[in-house]
């Protein structure tokens, strides 16, 4: 590995600290860029996850796309775990811990508020940043691929009703308009671009070689990634220290509950490495615009709702990076 991907996780950390001294000195900066945002999702953050996950899609293969119906076994977990279990697994870890063990530091109502937002994110699999942890655990991109878009399709007519089943309300409002931009911007767009970028580039050795090149970008855009989340967010970091470590809690048991589940079950049925470590990271990180927009929509922008959602961002990357350098240490485990 160069010398981005060995120390990543350093990186990763000065990324967090930079990002919340730097919304702290320069604050008026951070709120111009938290402007550029459309549907609850940031133009300048989306820019970075595009760069992020371009290389990947430079790998996809379309001839070979049309032969994973012959391994359905990996789709097949990734569906259950993701819409059979992990709603119901996050649903059942927040009440735990914010209603009775935390119960005594947290109001009912402000703790039913952290609940809603919890489950918000469990019933939001990842669409976009899975791409990235693929791309670092050496997934098969193909595959990848097809992982996230059935999780995609599933999302469009299961999100609402799954939502309004374990929040106890009627009504939930979709932002289609959130959900549909993402998947354009982190799915559809870098796709295209992966297939022009390989229709014009026939030499597999060149595709290599620009894939390589285009890494330390990736990386960066990673990086950059984390600056501005946590800049974003570090009003409400300082103003809520307690609060952001008891939400923490139940996320961290959650995200690795859900790993451990679909990479054991991956390896049970013997899929091969580079499907099990993209399958497991689909399940285990959420689509954080789609579960912040709906927080948003139904309890306000200040809701404990919404600051359950913007937890959930705030200690995505750094767990699934450790996930990550699991899967790495556990390759051999897998035929």
């Amino acid at each position: 590995m160069g010398i981005f991907e060995r120390f990543l996780s350093v990186w990763i950390g000065l990324g967090m600290l930079i990002g919340i001294i730097s919304s702290m000195i320069f604050p008026e900066f951070f709120t111009l860029l938290a402007d550029f945002q459309y549907a609850q999702i940031n133009l300048v953050i989306a820019v970075l996850i595009w760069l992020m996950i371009y290389p990947m899609m430079m790998q996809v293969d379309f001839t070979s796309i049309r032969k994973i119906h012959q391994r359905p076994k990996g789709l097949i977990i990734t569906i259950i775990v993701n819409w059979l279990i992990k709603p119901f697994t996050m649903a059942l870890l927040a009440m735990l811990f914010i209603r009775y063990i935390f119960g005594p530091w947290i109001s009912p109502e402000l703790g039913d508020q952290y609940i809603a937002g919890m489950i918000l994110l469990g019933i939001a699999p990842c669409t976009a940043m899975v791409f990235v942890w693929s791309q670092l655990t050496k997934g098969d991109a193909n595959y990848t691929l097809v992982q996230v878009a059935i999780n995609d399709l599933i999302m469009v007519v299961a999100f609402a009703p799954l939502a309004a089943f374990l929040l106890g309300v009627t009504d939930v409002f979709v932002p289609w308009d959130t959900l549909l931009l993402s998947v354009s911007l982190f799915v559809v767009v870098p796709l295209v671009a992966g297939v022009l970028t390989r229709h014009f580039i026939h030499n597999q050795t060149k595709l290599d070689k620009l894939s390589a090149a285009l890494k330390p970008l990736s990386i960066i855009g990673l990086v950059g990634t984390v600056i501005l989340l946590f800049g974003f967010q570090a009003q409400t970091i300082l103003a809520n220290p307690v609060d952001i470590v008891l939400i923490a809690i139940p996320l961290l048991i959650q995200t690795y509950l859900i790993f451990a589940i679909t990479y054991w079950w991956m390896k049970k049925w013997q899929q091969p490495h580079c499907i099990a470590a993209p399958g497991a990271m689909i399940g285990a990180s959420n689509f954080f615009e789609l579960a912040v927009a709906v927080a948003i929509s139904l309890f306000g922008i200040h809701s404990g709702a919404a600051l359950a959602t913007i937890v959930g961002v705030l200690v995505e990357v750094p767990v699934m990076l450790s996930l990550v350098a699991y899967a790495n240490r556990t390759r051999q485990q897998f035929s």
